[in-house]
């Protein structure tokens, strides 16, 4: 269904019910604007594949009504998806200096930085599209140059908060515009967006300083080398590592790819100050005696392939974890990656390794960057909406979220908890659910994006778990008769030469069923695979209790 001239729609197409791959679309009649266009990272279920990216299928229908892709702030979960969508739909990007730097090391590594149009935005800029006027306001976050956006439609003003928290003593002095969000609630708020990934956590987010004097603590205390991994992104949490390493007189070396990067954008545009000649190259680190020495890493999450659990396990060149070296990881484990991290702090603790991890007061090496229940029920405070719609949490958050809106304020069945795709529809102050556009995920593997769909996720999951058996039958394209016995390949399914007896009777097998497809003159070869695909199947499982992929080959000649 296509909306009429005077409807404000309101939908996400990542974020919904999920951590990760955040986009939302605000629509007014014709006109779309997009905010953010982020990834997440697949778990063990998606075998091979690297990226999970929002759907974009709807959009690219009604690309003559998409105007522009607005990003709040510069996390992976907010600009992964970027290139992949400007392949498909180059719209002008606007975004903070920071954010837009972290955006152009993207757009370089896929080659669309030329094609692309990039418009640098801050909390005073004003965006006039036709029918919607959009301005900023400023929030505190755990990256730099963070915003909330303010959508001033025909129907009503509809604020989407970005990811905040209210850290009143930024270590990077880019508070929270409260002022500015208090207007905005005084001016009337039709509909609200709000984070809601700390929506179970009481209280309110501890302020980054705190994180500040316990680095310094560990600094002081620790006598051989020191290795901090934490988010790149976190510039201010790599600022206050910064400063211990000055007070301590450390010299600093960046370690892992996506550190290098993030912190040269950081560095060259003014958001992080480095004491001239503390950095050092990776390659000079063993010139200098360890306790006078500081490793920025990457790998806080347990990433295979980052520093860090390349380190663990002493597989990286040049650089080794020594008895009596501290460890400090300086990021809390995203939900679903705690396994990986507690492998790694395993690891470092067998090298022999001081190891100080984990959030909380009791080490405080990380607060979230996400507002716990009283930063969220003060945002609703500031904006007091009519309608709220909880994005950017599973579906408890949502729900827990819900109930804050209601305790301050928010009228019962004015929130909606949504799906990806679900629609909010508000014409004449009233809003209502009642359709979907389309929307999912889009698996990206190497360089293939979407091609990899449900059916080769079902194959590689069997693949991994019961393995292949390849039936190659040579036949005569005459006779239709087999010319040779049939040649069996086991592949992760089961030893040959332990199981001769197992093959010899799935190779008698399939010379009964192609004498018996022969008598009730059945030869196509479709017929043929099939029934020896169902009888094979049917006796290994009997046999094992395991139902490899069975791929017949038929050579004719």
């Amino acid at each position: 269904m296509d909306t009429n001239e005077n409807v404000l729609s309101i939908y996400g197409l990542g974020g919904m019910q999920e951590i990760g791959k955040n986009m939302y679309a605000i629509q007014y009649g014709n006109e779309i604007v997009v905010v953010d266009c982020g990834n997440k990272f697949p778990d063990e279920s998606l075998l091979g594949i690297d990226l999970i990216i929002p759907d974009i299928q709807y959009l690219v229908e009604n690309q003559d009504k998409v105007k522009a892709l607005i990003v709040t702030h510069g996390h992976e979960d907010h600009i992964g998806g970027i290139p992949f969508f400007l392949k498909k739909l180059n719209v002008p990007v606007y975004a903070t200096r920071f954010t837009l730097g972290l955006i152009e090391l993207k757009l370089k590594e896929h080659k669309l930085l030329r094609e692309t149009e990039l418009i640098e935005i801050n909390a005073d800029s004003n965006v006039q599209f036709e029918q919607m006027n959009v301005e900023f306001f400023k929030v505190n976050h755990s990256i730099p140059d963070c915003l909330g956006i303010v959508f001033r439609t025909p129907e009503g003003t509809v604020v989407h908060t970005g990811d905040f928290k209210f850290d009143l003593t930024p270590v990077n002095d880019q508070h929270s515009d409260i002022h500015r969000m208090a207007e905005i609630g005084k001016e009337g708020v039709l509909l609200l967006l709000s984070e809601s990934t700390n929506a179970e956590r009481p209280g309110l987010t501890p302020s980054e300083q705190m994180v500040g004097h316990h680095l310094e603590k560990a600094f002081n205390d620790a006598e051989g080398k020191i290795f901090v991994s934490t988010f790149a992104s976190n510039v201010s949490r790599v600022q206050q590592v910064i400063h211990a390493a000055a007070k301590t007189n450390r010299k600093l070396a960046l370690v892992g790819r996506s550190m290098v990067n993030v912190i040269g954008v950081a560095i060259e545009r003014g958001y992080v100050t480095v004491p001239e000649g503390m950095l050092i190259d990776q390659q000079n680190i063993n010139e200098h005696a360890p306790e006078k020495v500081v490793i920025l890493c990457t790998g806080s999450q347990g990433e295979p392939m980052a520093a860090l659990a390349r380190l663990a396990t002493g597989n990286f060149r040049g650089i080794d974890v020594l008895p009596g070296d501290t460890v400090i990881l300086a990021a809390g484990p995203i939900p679903g990656n705690e396994r990986n991290v507690t492998t790694i702090v395993d690891n470092l603790y067998a090298l022999g390794a001081n190891v100080i991890y984990g959030s909380g007061v009791t080490t405080g090496m990380h607060v979230s960057g996400h507002g716990y229940q009283e930063d969220l029920k003060l945002m609703l405070s500031f904006m007091r909406p009519k309608y709220f719609i909880p994005i950017h949490g599973e579906y408890r958050m949502l729900v827990q979220h819900r109930l804050l809106a209601e305790a301050v304020g928010v009228g019962p069945g004015h929130t909606f908890i949504l799906k990806n795709g679900d629609v909010v529809d508000i014409a004449h102050q009233e809003a209502r659910h009642t359709r979907k556009v389309p929307a999912g995920n889009t698996y990206v593997d190497g360089v293939g994006v979407g091609d990899v769909g449900n059916l080769i996720l079902r194959d590689r999951k069997q693949l991994s778990e019961d393995g292949m058996l390849v039936v190659v039958l040579t036949m005569s394209k005459a006779k239709k008769d087999l010319i040779s016995d049939p040649d069996t390949i086991s592949r992760g399914f089961v030893y040959v030469r332990e199981s001769e007896e197992l093959l010899n009777e799935v190779n008698r097998r399939i010379k009964q069923t192609i004498n018996e497809l022969k008598e009730e003159n059945k030869m196509e070869w479709k017929a043929i695979k099939q029934q020896i695909k169902k009888s094979v199947g049917e006796y290994v499982y009997s046999k094992t209790k395991r139902k490899p992929m069975i791929v017949p080959i038929i050579i004719e000649i």
